[in-house]
This record gives structure tokens, C-alpha cells and sequence, in this order.
């Protein structure tokens, strides 16, 4: 016999989804259906709030209480990154590895990483963006027309200034 069940319990669940479509029921199914939930609701609560990641992958927590679930984004550097570089959205069956390459302003690189700063294990905002700029390079895009990593380079030997917060 199960345990008895706790209104006050909340459970987290993460899982990915693609920003703004309602996901695969049949995936969601197994991993809230033993918490009494109906997949296709939370499928449809996981679009709404993926509204404006429309078309990239990004992490999705579930915060459930009471048999409520509540869909928020947990933002990753690649899906900010993407989304910073404003590109329209592509049709996913249609267009199959897309590379971006798009230019970023250096100011956009370090509002991402004052953002990705809590989940980075840097020390400073100066370590945060350089590890953003490397997802930058891995994407595709270029900072201020050049490469990322020369951007890397240059805020190594101090002649591109991070400020500290």
C-alpha cells in the first residue's frame, strides 16, 4: 500500500522540453502520473511558461504541492546565449542542425552571466563570463565581431575589464 499522501509535501521535477510546445503526454506520464497529476494539463502549463524559449530545448522544473504543479524555466547559458542572438524561430522538423551565427554585444554575454551566476561554480563575474563566452563559441556567435575566445584572451591580460558585480 503506498503512503499516505501529504498536501504540505512539495516535490521538484526537472525534465527538458522545447520552449513553447506542448510536450509528448506519453513522457510526462511516468514521471507525474504516480503524483496524481494529468500530463496533459502540466503539458500545457510547461508551454505557457516555455513561451518565449520558442523553439530551443531548455530545463523545465516542476514545483508540486497539493497536486498543483507550477512549470517555471531553469535557464541554461546555451538556451540564453541562443535566445540573446534574436533569431526567428525555426521549424525543429524542418531544420536540423542549425548553426547560429549571429554577432552578441559584450554587455549581452555579461547580463547572461550575471544571471547563470548562482548556478556557475566561478568565483567572479569575470569567471562566469568567460565560461559564457565559451558557450558562446560552441553555439556559434561572435562577441562585438570577433572571436569569443579572443574575447577570453583579452579579459586574461586585462585589457577587457569585467566589472565585479
Amino acid at each position: 500500500m503506498p503512503p499516505k499522501f501529504d498536501p504540505n509535501e512539495v516535490k521538484f521535477i526537472y525534465l527538458r522540453a522545447v520552449g513553447g510546445e506542448i510536450g509528448a503526454s506519453a513522457a510526462l506520464a511516468p514521471k507525474i502520473g504516480p503524483l496524481g497529476l494529468s500530463p496533459k494539463k502540466v503539458g500545457e502549463d510547461i508551454a505557457k511558461a516555455t513561451k518565449e524559449f520558442k523553439g530551443i530545448k531548455v530545463t523545465v522544473q516542476l514545483r508540486i504541492q497539493n497536486r498543483q504543479a507550477v512549470a517555471s524555466v531553469v535557464p541554461s547559458a546555451s538556451s540564453l546565449v541562443i535566445t540573446a542572438l534574436k533569431e526567428a524561430p525555426r521549424d525543429r522538423k524542418k531544420e536540423k542542425n542549425v548553426k547560429h551565427n549571429g554577432n552578441l554585444q559584450l554587455e549581452d554575454i555579461i547580463e547572461i552571466a550575471r544571471t547563470m551566476r548562482e548556478k556557475s561554480f566561478g568565483k567572479t563575474l569575470a569567471s562566469v563570463t568567460k565560461e559564457i563566452l565559451g558557450t558562446a563559441q560552441s553555439v556559434g556567435a561572435r562577441i562585438n565581431y570577433k572571436n569569443p575566445h579572443d574575447v577570453i584572451e583579452a579579459i586574461n591580460a586585462g585589457e577587457i575589464d569585467i566589472p565585479e558585480n
